[in-house]
């Protein structure tokens, strides 16, 4: 792997499996992490801090309209962008072309540059259980939610994912991280 063959993974404002997430992104090689504000707010909320975060991955946050940090997928820096876990909100915004935050900028970028994307919707089924701050809640996504998931399977250079499986083997065949990652 060459100082160039870096992951980006990008965290949104939901906890629904987000320990497992980080867990997952602790376990590759040269990640990156990309926060939304909301992410940076939840992280928190579920006992990750951010400040903690910085002691294991390199941290771009949501801070500039522009979004300067996408240019590194322009230099080749990233060759996988993860978008891990993903609220229905900026799922919505991908699929309607919206780039107006730090992570759908680097989500719109990435296609851009042909770097593939692996997205692990959070909203995906009629009726789920996901983790709270409190413990698990039943929750019940709105068609529109369920369907701009399947919207965003259309998208080139995408890969939606709707479980810790299902990542977990995205992660493991995505070149050049097989055999790197989630042993």
């Amino acid at each position: 792997m060459t100082d160039t063959d870096r992951i980006a993974w990008a965290v949104t404002g939901s906890g629904h499996y987000l320990k497992e997430c980080l867990a997952l992104a602790g376990q590759l090689p040269k990640v990156d992490l990309f926060l939304s504000n909301a992410a940076a707010e939840v992280l928190q909320v579920y006992g990750h801090p951010v400040k903690q975060l910085k002691e294991r991955f390199r941290i771009f946050r949501d801070s500039a309209a522009s979004a300067p940090p996408v240019g590194l997928f322009y230099e080749g820096v990233y060759k996988l962008l993860v978008v891990a876990p993903a609220t229905s909100n900026s799922v919505a915004k991908m699929v309607c072309g919206i780039s107006d935050t730090l992570i759908t900028n680097v989500y719109a970028q990435a296609g851009k540059c042909r770097v593939p994307s692996i997205v692990f919707a959070c909203d995906v089924a009629p009726e789920m259980e996901t983790e709270a701050p409190g413990g698990m809640v039943r929750v019940y996504p709105r068609k529109i939610d369920l369907d701009n998931t399947e919207h965003l399977r259309d998208f080139k250079y995408t890969r939606v994912v709707t479980d810790l499986d299902e990542l977990h083997d995205a992660l493991t065949i995505s070149e050049p991280w097989r055999n790197t990652c989630c042993s």
